[in-house]
């Protein structure tokens, strides 16, 4: 069975699939890995950020981007936020709205079951 990539929010698929070029070619490329190998891609183009959370990293002409995103029972990948860095540290803002979006995306999950 192979793995399923969803979103957090069609906004935040829109806000992905209107990356420039560079950064959207290299997403498509690591997607479709990440649905047959599963979301850990390894170094330098998966990582994990602790807690469940995991960060693609995307490095092209227009520079850097990550999006990050965290796993779910039944083989599915979602995908939580997305910035273009711009600093050599990511900043921390960027990486509480993923915590934020994960815990309410886990906790939505675990009052289904």
């Amino acid at each position: 069975m192979h793995w399923i990539i969803t979103y957090y929010s069609e906004s935040i698929q829109e806000e992905i699939l209107a990356l420039p070029a560079g950064f959207l070619g290299r997403y498509l490329r690591y997607s479709d890995r990440m649905e047959v190998y599963g979301p850990d891609l390894g170094m330098p183009h998966t990582r994990a950020m602790g807690d469940g959370l995991f960060e693609l990293r995307l490095k092209a002409a227009e520079g850097i981007a990550r999006l990050f995103y965290c796993t779910m029972v039944g083989k599915k990948i979602v995908m939580l936020h997305q910035f273009i860095k711009k600093t050599n540290k990511t900043p921390l803002k960027e990486l509480e709205i993923a915590r934020r979006r994960m815990k309410e995306i886990k906790n939505a999950y675990t009052q289904r079951t």
